[in-house]
């Protein structure tokens, strides 16, 4: 069967190295309540395969390239009515199941932040992602407070789950070869619901911290109007990247406390 010819303007790399795959898969487990698994850009089907194999879940696939759609059809036949073409980012996971999922895939280097934005928004329905990145995003979401690489997307994710990074991927894995390095990570869902304050405000302190992350928080959230007694909170003297979830939880709910009087 003709291979799926890599696309530039879809971020195509094609994982060909079967025990990097093996890897992956064996990532999932275990998957508890999870019985439906979501494979992002499957391109050739070379975890697919492997997927597929599993009858402890039900396995779909979700690919945007007619091209790679009609090569997992024909090449697996017995599956096709779980193949879906469409795009990850206007996608709705509850189209297939109501009960929690979860998500795997090699993600195209151009859009994995916003496929993990997209997570973030179905966060209450996404269980468990294992997903290769490129390392250097890998390495932010996964990383610490106080850390360089530490982020929006690191706070918003570590909100929600325990991010791992499990291992790193040379480009050698892939066809064709990528420019950069990358890394498998696991995202599973931290028990805690709902995260103990207001979400939409404490995304909004997150992202107006980090647009000013060389200022003090005081400086950068200048926008929120803090009263006198809120800005004397010592937190304030610190950078955006120097707080954790649980700070920026109890700046959230110092506000919240405020404007409710």
């Amino acid at each position: 069967m003709k291979r799926v010819r890599p696309k530039k303007r879809f971020g195509q790399h094609f994982l060909k190295d079967q025990n990097i795959a093996r890897r992956i898969v064996d990532s999932l487990d275990p998957l508890g309540s999870c019985n439906t698994l979501i494979e992002v850009g499957p391109g050739m089907g070379i975890l697919s395969q492997m997927l597929f194999e599993r009858s402890d879940f039900q396995t779909f696939l979700i690919e945007i390239d007619k091209e790679s759609v009609s090569y997992l059809k024909n090449h697996f036949p017995d599956w096709a009515s779980r193949i879906i073409e469409g795009d990850i980012l206007a996608w709705d996971p509850g189209s297939i199941t109501k009960r929690p999922c979860a998500l795997i895939g090699n993600f195209p280097y151009n859009i994995s932040s916003q496929i993990l934005f997209k997570v973030l928004e179905h966060h209450h329905h996404i269980d468990i992602i294992v997903g290769m990145l490129q390392k250097e995003v890998a390495e932010r979401i996964s990383s610490a407070p106080g850390n360089r690489t530490y982020g929006i997307l690191s706070v918003l994710l570590q909100a929600y789950y325990k991010v791992e990074y499990l291992f790193t991927v040379g480009p050698e894995a892939f066809s064709p070869k990528p420019k950069v390095s990358s890394a498998v990570v696991r995202l599973k869902r931290l028990p805690r619901e709902p995260l103990g304050c207001d979400e939409t405000l404490f995304k909004k302190i997150v992202k107006q911290g980090f647009q000013n992350r060389r200022k003090t928080l005081r400086n950068a959230l200048k926008p929120f109007n803090l009263p006198d007694h809120l800005r004397r909170l010592s937190v304030l003297d610190q950078r955006a990247e120097q707080l954790s979830v649980a700070d920026y939880v109890l700046l959230t709910n110092k506000l919240t406390e405020h404007w409710k009087k």
